[in-house]
């Protein structure tokens, strides 16, 4: 049985559980909109050292070296990433393995953006010498306008931030969100002056859904050759049967002496004559299939093909060449397989 002490210990608890909690969510509100302010107040800086800044990333005619340590390190990968995966070739690369051989990777033509809160990273400040040598440019991304890598570079891009988020004022949290903003609008300023495309973008993503939605066609997944159950048009619905159970794609095309297709007999069209007392044996699949089929063409993507099956409610499409012709079939499968849906 539960005594009274035990139901009031139990009622202070949750008191002091949903004080907690109160209490974090309130600093969880402070710390976005602190982070969120900080890059508000970055856009509102920005000035022609950008614009100077994304110029020169377009103009590389090597590629982009992003390097950092520690925090800056970590969003120095992700902008690296970013470059390259919206149609700038680019690399990160660590400043202490740098000053080991690494930056035998580095040619005249290669930008390097270089990341440093405090603009005064040893790791960092060590290899800007030997960079300038080879020839490469520099971008420095720092808190810091007065710092030696700010002064050393030939681009400073500010990232200073009133405050860290951290309530110690210790880890770095605001100026790493700045410092990837800023990052984020090169690469996409970048990639709006290149034309970059949804099309190029997939190029680079094949594994990704995005990638099979853009660069998967019709002809890449569709039935073809002995695969593709076509019947002509004065076939007997019994010899329509067969060729659907041969082929196992549960339709089957009906086409004309060119090989284009005049109708087309599905599974849920036998079951319609089979309620309608249609005689299997003597019934011409003229009298039962349905005409103007639904078609796609073979080059076109193939998520075309998931939006014509979606909107008119059928699981398989024919397809066809420019002239019309027969020239594959698929089903709502055949795109489950590839992973367009």
């Amino acid at each position: 049985m539960v005594s009274s002490t035990q139901i009031t210990k139990s009622s202070e608890l949750s008191k002091s559980q949903l004080g907690d909690q109160a209490q974090t969510l309130a600093l969880a509100k402070e710390i976005l909109q602190l982070e969120s302010s900080e890059i508000e107040a970055l856009a509102q800086r920005l000035d022609r050292r950008f614009s100077e800044a994304v110029s020169l990333i377009l103009q590389c005619k090597g590629r982009v070296v992003v390097t950092g340590m520690g925090k800056s390190g970590h969003i120095g990968g992700k902008i690296a990433s970013t470059l390259a995966s919206t149609g700038t070739p680019a690399f990160f690369m660590h400043p202490a393995e740098a000053s080991h051989g690494d930056l035998g990777m580095i040619t005249a033509g290669d930008v390097v953006i270089a990341l440093s809160n405090s603009g005064e990273s040893d790791e960092v400040l060590a290899i800007v010498p030997p960079l300038k040598r080879l020839g490469a440019s520099i971008i420095a991304i720092t808190g810091n306008d007065s710092s030696s890598l700010a002064t050393a570079a030939d681009i400073h891009l500010s990232a200073h931030v009133s405050r860290e988020a951290c309530p110690l004022g210790l880890a770095p949290t605001s100026s790493t969100t700045v410092a990837l903003a800023l990052g984020d609008a090169l690469a996409l300023c970048v990639l709006d002056l290149r034309d970059f495309t949804a099309e190029d973008f997939a190029r680079s993503h094949p594994g990704g859904s995005l990638g099979r939605r853009l660069l998967v066609h019709v002809c890449d997944v569709m039935r073809t050759g002995d695969g593709v159950p076509h019947v002509p048009e004065f076939a007997s619905l019994a010899e329509a049967l067969l060729e659907m159970s041969r082929k196992g794609l549960g339709l089957t095309a009906v086409v004309n002496a060119e090989h284009q297709p005049v109708g087309i007999f599905t599974d849920g069209d036998l079951r319609r004559a089979f309620a309608q007392n249609v005689n299997v044996m003597t019934a011409k699949i003229l009298d039962v299939m349905h005409v103007n089929p639904s078609t796609i063409h073979q080059d076109q993507l193939a998520i075309a093909a998931v939006e014509i099956m979606e909107q008119r409610k059928i699981n398989g499409l024919l397809v066809v060449d420019a002239a019309g012709h027969l020239v594959g079939a698929l089903n709502m499968h055949d795109l489950l397989l590839a992973k367009v849906v």
